[in-house]
């Protein structure tokens, strides 16, 4: 996935279907020439209904649609029939979407499991035709309901990624590099900051068909949780990992700093983040020589809690990605 094809933010605005016009009618045939009323009810206006597609990724299908209706409903007609219900709109979202009111940005609800559905906006009800008040002092009523209109609304669409493994570090620490060594994807690489500037998906795979998803979201910095840099465009997608991989260059001026800071904003954004499961990467190691590798690893096992898995890493030399790799996928089935 391109990172120009990711979206994870957009407003659009939907639309129930108008209720059919109940009819009025009075019913003539050969013999009988007053034979009362008989005008069918209108039919009901289509529903919206939000729907999950596990095949979804992003929200990209809607960068170049922003208006969704659903079918009005048919008329009534003679020998009270009634119209034909409206079409209900089906639109479909990745797993992890969150749909709000853009007025009051409040949440209408989530769509976090497969093939869920929800109906969003209920079409607007057909008109009763002129039979339904026919009474025994009014025997031929000569009007009947117009249908209901159905509702507009604009709503924002907001997605969580629903990865298994979430990258977590600063600028420039080698999380774009890792996603493109140990999957599929192409994230944009350089040498500067920021290079990444939309989340990145991709899939590890293993033997016998095993795979894990993992993301790649853009850098944090100091400040991140109060809205500095990239801030809460990116930091929600953290929310739905199973494990966050902390990914600190091992010429780093401090490693204990480091890790502490991304920790604190993102426990400042969300403090049910300290329950997550944590590896730390320390990569970049292939500047090490033997003796510098051994040095380091002896300070990052006094200083770091002995309770969280620890592994030097290099993309570039694929020095211990295959330790990485198992260790991920045995702390996501344990």
């Amino acid at each position: 996935m391109t990172e120009g094809n990711f979206v994870d933010f957009v407003k659009i605005t939907i639309s129930s279907g108008n209720g059919g016009k109940g009819s009025v009618h009075l019913r003539r045939e050969k013999f009988i020439t007053k034979g009362g009323p008989d005008g069918g009810d209108g039919g009901r206006g289509g529903n919206v209904i939000f729907r999950a597609n596990s095949d979804l990724w992003t929200l990209y299908s809607f960068k170049f649609q922003k208006f969704f209706k659903a079918g009005h409903g048919g008329d009534g007609s003679k020998n009270q029939s009634s119209g034909k219900n409206g079409k209900d709109l089906y639109i479909d979202v990745p797993i992890g979407t969150l749909i709000k009111n853009s007025e009051t940005n409040k949440l209408i609800f989530e769509i976090s499991e497969k093939n869920k559905q929800e109906i969003i906006l209920k079409g607007g009800i057909g008109g009763r035709g002129n039979s339904h008040f026919k009474t025994s002092t009014r025997q031929t009523p000569r009007y009947a309901q117009p249908g209901k209109k159905g509702i507009e609304m604009q709503i924002t669409l907001e997605l969580k990624l629903l990865a298994d493994v979430g990258l977590v570090g600063f600028p420039n620490a080698g999380k774009s590099t890792l996603l493109s060594e140990i999957t599929s994807a192409k994230p944009k690489i350089a040498d500067y900051e920021f290079t990444t500037l939309k989340p990145n998906l991709g899939i590890v795979n293993f033997d016998d068909y095993r795979s894990f998803v993992m993301a790649d979201i853009p850098g944090i910095i100091e400040g991140a949780s109060d809205g500095k840099g990239l801030g809460h465009y990116f930091l929600r997608h953290i929310e739905r990992n199973s494990i966050l991989l902390y990914l600190i260059p091992i010429d780093s001026k401090n490693l204990k700093d480091e890790f502490n800071i991304l920790q604190k904003e993102l426990v400042k954004f969300n403090p049910e983040l300290i329950d997550k499961q944590i590896i730390i990467a320390f990569t970049k190691c292939d500047l090490l020589d033997q003796e510098l590798y051994d040095e380091y690893f002896n300070e990052i096992e006094g200083e770091f809690n002995s309770k969280i898995n620890k592994v030097m890493i290099s993309s570039f030399s694929k020095m211990g990605i295959s330790r990485l790799k198992d260790l991920l996928w045995k702390k996501l089935n344990s």
